[in-house]
């Protein structure tokens, strides 16, 4: 083993890690997103909160925070936490969606 390759791999493996973090918090922006058009779906048609909840809950994962805001319009909020990246503080991936419940 030479000594370049010897600084070299932590480098490589930093890099690596840091990738999955980021891939990692993509999917779960995705989750995240998808959960919530689902959710406010299911209120425009009528739902009720806590099945609003379970389908956007049962799309965002376990963990995962569902709120829901009633009104003129109906706004559903997930945030799931990404535990992989606390050492950064409290991270979490967020999305909302907003519908017009039918009448």
């Amino acid at each position: 083993m030479t000594a370049e390759f010897a600084i070299a791999l932590p480098a490589v493996v930093l890099v690596l890690t840091f990738c999955l973090a980021v891939l990692g918090g993509g999917v779960a922006q995705l989750r995240a997103g998808d959960a919530a058009r689902a959710g406010a779906r299911a209120a425009a048609i009528g739902a009720e909160v806590t099945e609003v909840r379970a389908v956007a809950g049962q799309l965002a994962g376990p963990g995962a925070d569902v709120q829901v805001e009633w009104g003129e319009l109906v706004r559903v909020t997930v945030s799931i936490p990404l535990p992989g990246l606390g050492t950064w503080g409290d991270v979490s991936a967020r999305a909302q969606a907003v519908a017009v419940p039918e009448p």
